[in-house]
């Protein structure tokens, strides 16, 4: 193998594929081309374009079918009565973008004992990494590259005349395969229980455990290559930001490689549009090396991750799934649909899509309405704030699996097991259209753990599972948590679509409202009644002197 001083020009890019080869997620690469959010040829709606004006993307090329949206109509109306409409042998619609991030990817790379080069079968690329960005806390650092140089990469980036820019790097050895060892789940155990189990048996979630690939149940023995999955991603809690205990959730579709491979896998991420991302997030769907992987946005540098990969003998309900959530999209970036953190966020999003075509993903309920209601007050006096008071009802008021990733995680894990081993819940599954692809095309059941790639970012762990546990890993004291103030991004008042329906009320409005009635009308008619009551006594005390 030749290696080329740092100084040097550096190798032909002919080891550097194209963003585009090969899939991305359930659809072939070709159907795609590579662009920016300037194209104004692209068959993408300008909002969209807006948030990546200046990112690299992939857009659908022209005759094949994107995913639209009806206007004037809610978001989630607007999958179900699409789906309602929707042909069994319709064609899967494109998504209007996918972030890529980079145009360029390197696979079967490694890194030099400096890491400052790539090294391929005979070549080699002067590796540079892109800069991280200033609010980032965290960044690739010694730890890191010992980590990497252990095993193959795949890095997404860009060739340049002083060598390969690096964005991603990710692990090639992170792979799933038909030949995934069986894990039992123990039987005394709910399958969400169970679940939780596997992330907590281990320290810190398994921020600093191996990789993981198991299978959990197979139908049969048979070979996974070429299968069609839908899986779900949970992102857990990160050691640095008293924000994020929750974790983060995300649907993710593909297809099984021959080699094991998954980090063409498409994961549809949702992330709040209205502020800056201090580590350069943006809602997309975005293949999953760059996920979980991205030097600056990568969910892996910040904390363990979890995938329940749903193996299927259809392609049919990926199809659907990741065709919704393409109008889903369309009304995110026009803001028809509005990121609200309390139920509108990236569980939320997903589970309703899930639920809008059909499949009954069993709820949890609210944390406490009751005691969301009775603790307003006394928020709103202590905070001296009643859009304080408003967000903590409508946290306490949502239900559990609309809200915290890591309970949809368990609730979706155990609707899936309940089909593969219950015939009744099997049967109830076919109520819905993608409920019925579902009990139907299931034929096994894994579980990916990730552990968190090594910087001089603080171990993560296992993400809270209800808003107790998320409130005790909170310091008591608001001055000694851990934030990250993040700019806002204004969105534009002229991509505001006329049709746009304004948002719908939150329930804290509802007990703003009884309150505030309370308290003009109530109070004074308490006092008035306290103080007749007072002269009464009064009276009748005088008139026992007498």
């Amino acid at each position: 193998m030749t290696s080329l001083p740092s100084d040097a020009a550096p190798s032909p890019p002919a080891p550097v594929a194209v963003g585009t080869e090969g899939r991305l997620g359930i659809y072939p690469a070709a159907d795609f081309r590579v662009t920016d959010g300037r194209d104004a040829d692209a068959p993408t709606i300008r909002q969209a374009l807006w948030y990546f004006r200046d990112e690299t993307i992939a857009v659908p090329k022209p005759g094949l079918p994107v995913a639209s949206f009806t206007p004037g109509v809610r978001t989630f109306d607007d999958v179900r009565a699409w789906a309602a409409a929707r042909p069994a042998d319709a064609p899967v619609d494109l998504p209007p973008l996918v972030w890529l991030a980079a145009p360029q990817v390197l696979r079967g790379a490694r890194l030099s004992a400096d890491a400052t080069r790539l090294e391929t079968a005979g070549d080699a690329l002067p590796l540079r990494l892109v800069p991280k960005i200033p609010l980032n806390r965290s960044y690739f650092d010694a730890s890191s590259a010992a980590f990497l140089r252990e095993r193959t990469v795949a890095a997404r980036g860009t060739v340049a005349t002083d060598g390969f820019i690096a964005r991603t790097l990710w692990p090639e050895d992170f792979r799933l395969g038909g030949d995934a060892p069986l894990r039992v789940l123990p039987k005394k155990r709910s399958a969400a229980k169970a679940l939780r189990r596997m992330i907590r048996d281990v320290p810190r979630g398994g921020a600093a455990s191996p990789f993981v690939a198991n299978a959990l149940w197979r139908r049969d023995a048979g070979d996974w290559t070429g299968r069609t999955v839908l899986a779900f991603m949970l992102n857990g809690a990160q050691g640095d930001d008293d924000e994020a205990h929750g974790g983060h959730f995300a649907i993710v579709t593909g297809q099984i490689e021959a080699d094991g491979a998954i980090g063409n896998w498409l994961v549809d991420n949702f992330y709040t549009l209205d502020s800056e991302s201090e580590k350069g997030i943006l809602a997309a769907p975005v293949p999953l090396d760059d996920y979980l992987a991205d030097l600056n946005a990568g969910q892996a540098w910040y904390r363990p991750s979890y995938l329940v990969v749903a193996v299927l003998s259809s392609p049919r309900a990926a199809e659907l799934v990741q065709s919704a959530l393409g109008r889903v999209y369309n009304q995110f970036y026009r803001h028809q649909l509005s990121y609200y953190h309390p139920d509108q966020n990236c569980t939320s999003i997903s589970v309703d899509t899930l639920r809008a075509l059909g499949w009954k993903v069993p709820g949890r309920g609210a944390t406490s309405t009751v005691l969301g209601a009775l603790t307003f007050p006394l928020i709103a006096l202590k905070d001296r704030s009643i859009s304080k008071a408003k967000l903590a009802f409508d946290y306490l008021n949502t239900d559990q699996t609309r809200m915290l990733p890591a309970a949809a995680f368990e609730q979706i894990f155990a609707s899936l097991w309940a089909m593969a081993h219950d015939p009744g819940a099997r049967a109830a599954g076919r109520s819905g259209t993608l409920g019925q692809m579902l009990a139907e095309d299931l034929t096994a059941i894994a579980w990916l753990r990730f552990p968190q790639l090594p910087s001089s970012r603080a171990l993560g762990a296992a993400p809270a599972v209800t808003t107790w546990e998320y409130r005790a890993m909170v310091p008591a004291d608001p001055a000694m948590a851990q934030i990250v103030p993040v700019p806002p991004r204004p969105f534009p008042d002229e991509l505001r679509d006329p049709d746009l329906l304004p948002p719908l009320r939150p329930p804290s409005d509802i007990v703003a409202m009884v309150w505030g009635v309370l308290l003009v009308v109530g109070i004074p008619w308490v006092v008035r009644a306290l103080w007749q009551r007072w002269r009464e006594r009064g009276t009748g005390a005088a008139a026992r002197e007498r």
